[in-house]
């Protein structure tokens, strides 16, 4: 009797982490097909990483836009300017723009235009935790990376249930350290600029330009 009550209760088990698995991939494809719905996004966040163990606090912020896979990346002092082949990151400190290929297809890089869907591919996933932030109810779905060899022990994707838009992403590291981004500003179509993912050299005259290839 013990032995099949407890066959009962793993099936049962089974049986709960599948449908949870598949109202997470449902949440994720609406996430996906909103995103895409757009033609572009704007997006001002803030980016924080900690690491207790190694007494590590540290807060930023940033501003992304977004137009397909180009990108205009405002974050730490640098701004990353993406034309859809290679990548221009200016640092005013420095007065240098290095510039280099990208290699866009990496599944291991998550650029900016890839922050918002890069979880289609290489991750177990499962709901997690329903939470209320300010009125909003914000869905976690808990990503497990396939590859052994990824640094991070897991990733949670915060996401508006009502706009299905994501509010946060958490990566939790297999060394300890949490990285935290949370969107604070999320507009969607605005009217940009014809130059607005175009490198303009005549900007930064002084500028030492360091071509990588």
């Amino acid at each position: 009797m013990n032995k099949l009550f407890s066959i009962a209760l793993f099936i049962l088990a089974s049986l709960t982490v599948q449908a949870q698995d598949k109202q997470a991939k449902e949440l994720l494809d609406d996430v996906t097909a909103k995103i895409k719905s757009y033609s572009n996004i704007t997006i001002d966040f803030k980016y924080n990483l900690n690491n207790s163990k190694e007494n590590i606090n540290q807060e930023s912020k940033g501003s992304v836009i977004i137009e397909g896979n180009k990108y205009v990346l405002n974050f730490m002092g640098a701004t990353k300017i993406f034309d859809g082949k290679k990548t221009y990151t200016i640092v005013p400190e420095d007065e240098e723009v290095t510039v280099s290929s990208t290699n866009d297809k990496d599944e291991k890089s998550i650029t900016p235009s890839k922050m918002l869907t890069f979880f289609n591919s290489g991750y177990k996933y499962s709901m997690d935790i329903l939470q209320n932030v300010k009125g909003r109810k914000i869905q976690y779905i808990k990503l497990i990376p396939n590859s052994g060899k990824d640094q991070r022990k897991e990733v949670l994707l915060g996401i508006d249930i009502q706009t299905k838009h994501i509010y946060n992403l958490i990566e939790v590291g297999k060394n300890g350290t949490k990285t935290t981004l949370t969107v604070n500003s999320f507009k969607t179509n605005q009217p940009l600029s014809k130059n607005q993912f175009i490198f303009v050299a005549n900007k930064y005259p002084n500028y030492y330009i360091n071509k990588l290839d």
